[in-house]
This record gives C-alpha cells, sequence and structure tokens, in this order.
C-alpha cells in the first residue's frame, strides 16, 4: 500500500498566485527584449542592402 505524502502538494489557490507570479515575469521579460523601439536603435541603418555598394 502507498503511503500518501501531502507535504509536497499546495492549493489550487497558491498555485493560481504562483503561475500569476510566473506569467507577469514572463511578460515583463518578453516586453524588455522585444521592445520595437530598442531593436530600432539598435539596427544598422541600410540593413537588407546590397553589401557591395
Amino acid at each position: 500500500m502507498k503511503k500518501d505524502n501531502n507535504t509536497d502538494k499546495i492549493t489550487r489557490k497558491d498555485a493560481i498566485k504562483k503561475m500569476g507570479k510566473y506569467a507577469a515575469l514572463t511578460a515583463v521579460g518578453t516586453f524588455v527584449i522585444l521592445n520595437p523601439l530598442k531593436a530600432q536603435d539598435t539596427s544598422a541603418p541600410d540593413a537588407g542592402g546590397n553589401p557591395f555598394n
């Protein structure tokens, strides 16, 4: 017979709180990485042009 170990289990409410924190962190990280203004500043002015000009 298996012994039921309840010490590792969390409630649904606690799980939702934890996932909300991860979702917020992911959203902030994605916004920082994919910020269009910063990406535009770092790109070359003639990106994609003819390299032999």
